[in-house]
């Protein structure tokens, strides 16, 4: 029986960009954004899980990570259900700071590639960002 996933995943922004993963859905032709971060394991709280993620996937410290809410994300994802409850947070690190608007990046354990989007170009069918209710809390990030 498929189980519920517990995750957390950041929202790292600047000068008017949310850095985020980009990913392909070939079973729905779908290109999108996916918030950074991962798996929550037994007995760790969400924030040390964001941090340790984001460590992992691109090699940097969080100086801040303040919860901006929890969402549930029920989804299909090459053609596989999926159904997650995600701990969404704003972030701050330095060294995502100096990582220029055009650079892309990759995630360290699997190489998708990671790069600053503006946030205008998120939602009102344009670029899909998910978890499910990331762009309404990146809203309140941004004041929008």
């Amino acid at each position: 029986m498929p189980s519920i996933r517990n995750i957390a995943v950041g929202l790292p922004i600047k000068e008017g960009h949310l850095l985020a993963l980009e990913g392909f859905d070939p079973s729905r032709e779908l290109a999108f954004l996916r918030a950074i971060g991962g798996g929550i394991e037994f007995g760790e709280p969400a924030e040390v899980a964001l941090r340790r993620e984001f460590m992992e996937e691109l090699g940097v410290v969080l100086e801040s990570a303040s919860l901006l809410g929890i969402r549930e994300n029920i989804f299909t994802y090459e053609g596989e259900p999926g159904h997650e409850i995600a701990h969404i947070f704003a972030v701050r690190s330095a060294e995502l700071d100096s990582v220029p608007l055009d650079a892309e990046l990759h995630v360290l354990d699997e190489g998708s590639p990671v790069r600053w989007v503006p946030i205008d170009d998120i939602g009102s069918g344009r670029r899909t960002l998910f978890p499910d209710g990331a762009p309404e809390l990146l809203a309140t990030l941004v004041g929008g």
